[in-house]
């Protein structure tokens, strides 16, 4: 009996299959009898496949659905590394599920990873059928690509090899992952990243070095990844979690995380699936086409793009019809449902029925994230008791960095009225004080002296204002492009040489940030500005991307905010600021380990969540706001304001105990496996410290800022003619009259 009843699917692309499929059946089999995969033993009996059990998997099927379009060569290739991966997880999970054998898992990882030499590069002899294949097929593709193709294909295959650890780890410990901490893993264990650099290669097309980078290419490959992850998942639950005891799948996930059945999680999973391909096809269509603009890139760039886009595409479209097929999955009927909308019906509809249906809920998902109401009144929402281990610790200097802040504040000028702006000032004087952006700077910074605390102040206060001051000057008049320009003008106040001459401000944005460079890097080298002045335009272009969702007045899809909201609320640009403090004093590369990455992604969030917790009437109400999480949870799962908090609530519980978890388990691991000294071992421990410090300041500053008290922000919001500006008439019959008014987005480590 099934686990439960498959989803409706949303389907916008008709699957096609390669005509060279039953080529690639022939010749795969006899690659994977050389390799050595149709005899190799499992350890508790039998064989980890035989031929019949790759006949019935049918990878071939699966390449020529995903890759329609590729010569017979091009498919066999393909093939073969499809073949390879599946066999290695296989034959991975077969050899160290059971047993729990980290040591020997790790050992077995390590000695694939010699196999990822360069083009002309000398590999050793394979011991064992994956180590034959990833050779093979190592020395047929990796000439054949570029440089950086190639060093994008290492890391993806790194990552899927050796992020299994991760997966073992949480069977040995019985542990099932949060939601968010799951996508994120997913992406690197479940190998689609990886795919998308096979779909460069099916197509003969690669994307351009100067945008592998960007935003859109990005969220291109990520929401790819995450839609082929969540639609596997659905498929192979009953395989992986019924009959092998797996528990890395989106639908377990989600049963724990909120307490339902099978059924309804498969549901859930299956809305976020179809979230993530309308992602897809946004940033396809609309973001991409204006990156490639912005670039000026010569036609035949544009053409590779186009081509990988597509194949993405063709690869979501053939994966589905794949897994509706393969006797791998549960799938009864899956070739047979159309679900959702009916479609039009009478003589000759037929044809039109299973189309028209396999939108459905793609139509009703974006239908509802264009549909949030403006300004709705929604009253105080309270959201303690959070769950917060960790004291707070605070400043001795906590007097000094508020008069300081201030005076600085007023140099720059966000304390007056901008020429052009229109609005009147940003911020009165009082409303900066009420702000106290140096108490929260006095707690995440809490063994700063006099100089680094004014510092820390100052960059919470700069990205705060840039912040607030974005929706006044541009949004409100959906000036888009004009903001585009002034996120342009940010870098020439970020010299990449000391010496090198900056131009006049024009605004107290500028101001500022030529005043914090100049402070905070003078003495950094010139690598170390390279590395974060990327941090920063960061930061400013999420700006951007709030402004133009503000403009189609649409509710983020979950994932695609809870990415952002990291950006947005400057916690990348505050952690970057740590790291680079000691940036010579720990190997490279070790804050891109699972185990760094993970602790600060789970600080992070837990941050930015309880911001939009106590934000949420002064964004939503009173700004008419659509970047805070428990809007965008009421909008996805169609629920209650108070159901959609608690749910918050609960998400940054677990990021916290998450952070709990990977500070008892995995950080001196992490400091043995790289053989640190102990003054690096130091600042790696300090850096952990510091990020509780960081999270118990900002849930405190949260606790006694005016900014988010109901009465305040009543207060804050009468019209009053001596701001500049009116929010428009008042009295009963004129709401509607005011639902124009300037939507002014937060401020907090950036927004808050």
């Amino acid at each position: 009996m099934n686990a439960f009843t498959l989803p409706d699917f949303y389907l916008s692309h008709p699957a096609r299959i390669n005509p060279h499929v039953e080529r690639s059946r022939r010749h795969t089999v006899d690659w994977a009898r050389r390799m050595g995969m149709l005899d190799t033993p499992a350890p508790r009996g039998g064989l980890v496949w035989d031929e019949h059990d790759l006949a019935v998997m049918d990878y071939a099927l699966l390449c020529a659905y995903t890759h329609p379009d590729c010569d017979g060569p091009t498919l066999d290739l393909i093939t073969d590394w499809y073949v390879w991966v599946f066999f290695f997880d296989d034959h991975f999970l077969e050899l160290f599920k059971y047993s729990g054998d980290l040591a020997g898992a790790q050992a077995y990882l390590d000695g694939l990873e010699r196999f990822m030499t360069a083009a002309d590069g000398e590999s050793p002899e394979p011991a064992n059928p994956a180590e034959a294949g990833l050779r093979d097929l190592w020395q047929r593709t990796v000439p054949h690509r570029s440089d950086d193709w190639r060093q994008r294909f290492i890391r993806s295959t790194h990552n899927l090899m050796v992020e299994s650890l991760w997966e073992l780890d949480n069977i040995n410990r019985n542990r099932v992952a949060n939601p968010i901490e799951y996508i994120q893993m997913r992406r690197r264990v479940g190998g689609a990243p990886w795919s998308a650099n096979l779909v460069e290669v099916a197509a003969g097309a690669e994307v351009p070095p100067e945008i592998v980078g960007s935003r859109p290419v990005t969220v291109l490959v990520d929401t790819f990844a995450d839609a082929v992850h969540l639609r596997n998942d659905l498929f192979s639950y009953q395989r992986e979690v019924g009959e092998e005891g797996e528990n890395s799948n989106a639908v377990l996930v989600f049963e724990r995380f909120f307490g339902c059945s099978t059924q309804e999680a498969a549901e859930l999973v299956n809305d976020l699936l179809t979230s993530r391909m309308l992602q897809f096809e946004d940033t396809a269509l609309i973001e991409t086409p204006a990156l490639l603009a912005e670039h000026g890139l010569p036609p035949d760039r544009q053409a590779a793009v186009a081509a990988f886009a597509k194949g993405l595409q063709d690869w979501q479209a053939g994966g589905h019809e794949w897994h509706a097929r393969s006797s791998r999955y549960m799938n009864d009927g899956a070739t047979a449902r159309s679900g959702g909308l009916s479609g039009p019906t009478g003589l000759g509809t037929s044809g039109g029925r299973p189309a028209f249906s396999s939108i459905g809920p793609g139509l009703r998902r974006r239908s509802r994230q264009h549909s949030q109401p403006l300004l709705p009144q929604t009253g105080s929402l309270e959201c303690e008791p959070l769950y917060m281990p960790f004291p707070i610790r605070r400043s001795t200097h906590l007097d000094d960095a508020r008069a300081y802040a201030v005076g600085w504040a007023r140099d720059m000028g966000m304390l007056a009225s901008v020429p052009g702006a229109g609005t009147g000032a940003v911020w009165t004087e009082q409303e900066f004080i009420d702000l106290d952006l140096a108490y929260c700077a006095s707690m995440i910074h809490a063994d700063a002296d006099p100089e680094q605390l004014h510092l820390s102040s100052d960059w919470l206060a700069w990205g705060t204002y840039g912040d607030d001051a974005y929706p006044r000057w541009f949004g409100a008049t959906r000036n888009l492009q004009a903001a585009k320009l002034q996120n342009e003008r940010l870098a020439l106040f970020m010299p990449l040489d000391s010496d090198e001459a900056v131009p006049e401000p024009a605004n107290p944005i500028e101001r500022g940030l030529a005043d914090l460079w100049r402070r905070t890097t003078a003495p950094w080298t010139p690598a170390a500005r390279r590395r974060f002045r990327p941090v920063v335009e960061t930061m400013t272009d999420s700006w951007l991307w709030e402004l133009h969702n503000q403009a189609q007045n649409r509710v983020p899809d979950p994932v695609d905010y809870i990415e952002m909201r990291r950006r947005t609320f400057g916690s990348d640009m505050t952690i970057s600021l740590a790291r680079l403090a000691h940036d010579e004093e720990v190997p490279e590369g070790i804050y891109e380990t699972r185990t760094l990455r993970e602790l600060e992604t789970a600080a992070q969030d837990y941050a930015c969540f309880l911001n939009d917790l106590y934000s949420y009437q002064k964004e939503v109400e009173f700004e008419g706001e659509v970047h805070n999480l428990v809007l965008v949870v009421e909008n996805f799962l169609d629920v209650g304001r108070e159901t959609a908090r608690d749910i918050v609530v609960d998400l940054a519980r677990a990021r916290m105990e998450q952070f709990e978890h990977i500070l008892a388990t995995g950080l001196e691991d992490l400091l043995d496996q790289w053989g640190l000294d102990d003054r690096a071992r130091a600042v790696i421990t300090g850096h952990a410290e510091g990020l509780k410090d960081w999270m118990s300041g900002i849930l405190e500053w949260h606790r006694s800022c005016l900014r988010y008290k109901e009465d305040y922000l009543r207060r804050k919001h009468a019209p009053d003619p001596r701001r500049g500006f009116s929010w428009g008439p008042t009295g009963l019959g004129t709401a509607a009259a005011r639902i124009g008014r300037p939507p002014v987005a937060a401020g907090g480590g950036a927004r808050s």
